[in-house]
Order: structure tokens, then sequence, then C-alpha cells
């Protein structure tokens, strides 16, 4: 008993060390790894996954891999939701707003510049965070057919959640926002009434669903284009309420019939409170038990965790910025299969 308390004293202390720093080595449990380690969070349309990988890119030294296609175009930021630069907390992102917003952008070419940048982030001893919601794209990097990306890489994966009702709730507000954040205005700018919306950031949902409204803007009276509005904005909040099924659908069959293990997190109460009552069940449901978890998959102190009497001592309560309350347990095991 004595030496598991001490050693439950001196890995936490550690822990907090790192933390307090604003900055975790790396190689501080596991100096001699023989894969590198890659953070990949994934989540349906919505559900916070980009607010998750820059608060870890905020507490560990890090880099984020966009993996939504739509984001890898420039351009029509206000569409594809884009994180703004002030959101992005000075952490480097990479494959995101990089291609010509005409230019095909196959899986295979995401592969090829998802990979340069997992190398790159790595050669400047940053922890890659995979993020986005193009699952096929994700499913295609890590399992490889000849499983190159398995064999050089360890993957921690990270599944942000919320039942559906109440996402599709928050989908459906979150694009009256967009309207009023110019998104109209945005597509205007873009619209061709030659365009392929089978090619490029056209593919985009919000850009075929307004082509009636701006093919006709012209020529309608003010009645009539309040309808075709109406119409456009009803068609895109179905079809985003759409891909976040197929979204969650692809997560299910990569967890169930793939065996990846997710550590899954339920956002749902984040997104039936408001202000700051949403703001702690963000760190205490998602980001606190995160935090730790992240840190359990770099430094791999399970093990030293399993010798004390709970693994609720192992976690710090004050994390960079993201207040971590003792009783983020219950919200690390549920995340845990």
């Amino acid at each position: 008993m004595g030496l598991s308390m001490f050693m439950c004293k001196q890995l936490t202390q550690t822990l907090l060390d790192n933390f307090s720093s604003g900055m975790l080595k790396m190689d501080v449990f596991n100096p001699r790894r023989h894969r590198e380690k890659v953070i990949i969070v994934m989540g349906a349309t919505g559900t916070g996954k980009s607010r998750l990988s820059i608060n870890l890119a905020t507490h560990f030294p890090a880099e984020i891999i966009n993996s939504d296609k739509m984001q890898a175009y420039e351009g029509l930021d206000i569409v594809t939701n884009k994180v703004t630069e002030e959101e992005q907390h000075g952490v480097p992102h990479h494959l995101l707003g990089i291609l010509n917003p005409n230019a095909d952008f196959p899986v295979t070419n995401f592969i090829d510049k998802a990979s340069l940048a997992i190398e790159s982030s790595l050669g400047r001893g940053r922890l890659p965070i995979i993020v986005g919601g193009s699952n096929s794209y994700i499913e295609a990097l890590v399992d490889d057919d000849d499983y190159m990306f398995r064999s050089k890489y360890e993957c921690c994966f990270l599944w942000v959640d919320a039942s559906m009702s109440v996402l599709h709730s928050f989908v459906s507000k979150r694009v009256d926002q967009m309207l009023e954040n110019g998104m109209v205005d945005e597509l205007r700018k873009m619209f061709d009434p030659n365009a392929d919306y089978s090619r490029g950031i056209r593919r985009a949902i919000g850009v075929p669903e307004f082509d009636q409204y701006l093919r006709n803007e012209p020529f309608l009276d003010r009645e009539q284009r309040g309808m075709l509005l109406q119409e456009a904005v009803s068609q895109m909040k179905e079809n985003t309420c759409r891909l976040a099924c197929r979204q969650l659908g692809k997560i299910h069959r990569l967890r169930n019939m793939k065996g990846w293990n997710m550590h899954r997190f339920d956002a749902t109460e984040v997104f039936q409170k408001q202000g700051r009552e949403a703001e702690e069940a963000w760190d205490q449901l998602v980001a606190g038990p995160s935090v730790v978890i992240v840190s359990q998959f770099l430094y791999n102190f399970a093990a030293a965790a399993a010798a004390t009497t709970t693994t609720t001592s192992l976690i710090p309560t004050n994390v960079a910025g993201i207040k971590v309350t003792r009783n983020v347990g219950p919200a690390i095991a549920t995340a845990t299969y």
C-alpha cells in the first residue's frame, strides 16, 4: 500500500508539473516508443470536434490536421464552418483552406497530404491531432491496404457524440446563425450559373441548395425571393441533418464492425444548457475527460493507475485553463470501452 501511494503521488506531481508548464514532454513515461502517437477526433457535424481538438492542442504541444474534405478548399468559410483565425488560438492547422475551389480532392490526395502533415508535425516534436467529419477519408488513411499507418502510428480515437434530436435542433440554429453571418453574400460571390455541383467546393452542403434562389433572385419580387430563400434554408437544414445521421452510422460501423477502440463523450447535456452552464458541462463531460485520456495515452500510466485504489486520484483539478473537477471520473469511465 505504501508503494502504491508513493507511485500515485509521484505520478500525479509529474502530471501537474507538466500541465502547469503549458507543455507536455512527449517522452516522460515512455522514451523508447516503437510507434509515434496520433490523436483522431471524430463525431457528427456540429458536435464540437474542432472545439475539442483546439482544447487539446492548447494543453499539449500539438498541431491540427483537418480531415473535412470541404474545409480543405479555399473559400466559403461560413458555408463550410471553417474555424476562424481567432478560434484557432494560434494552433497550427494543416489542410485547411489550401485547395483551389474547383479542384478535385480524391482520398488518395488526402492520404498523401495528411501523411506529410503528420510527419512534419512529429518532426517539430508536436502531437498530430486529426479532426474532421469525412470519416471515409479517415478510414482510408488509418486502415490502408498495406497496414502501413497502423505499423507506424498508435492511435487514440476520441468520439464526440450527442443525441440526434438535440443535435438536429442545434444544426438548424447553426444554419440560421450562418445566415446572420453573411452566408448568402458569400454564396452570391461564388455563384456561377454554369457551375458543376459535382466537383470541388460546390459539393458542400449549402451551395446546390441555394442554386435556384441565386439563379432567379434578380427576376423576383421581395415576397417571391423570401419564399425561395426559406426553401433553400430548409433544404440546407434537412441535408445537414441527413449528413449527421450518415456520419454517425459510419462511426458505429468503424467501432462495431471494424473494432476501432473509441473513447465516446456524450455532449448532449452541453447543447441543453446555455452560457456558463454550457461551458462548465463541456469541461466536465468532454474537454476535461479528454485531456486525462490523452495524457494516459501519451504517457502510458494506466498500469500505475491500476495499482492505486482509485483512478480519479490521478486526475489534475486544473489543466491549463480547463477546470477538471474530480467528478469527471464517471465521464472517463463511460468514454473508455
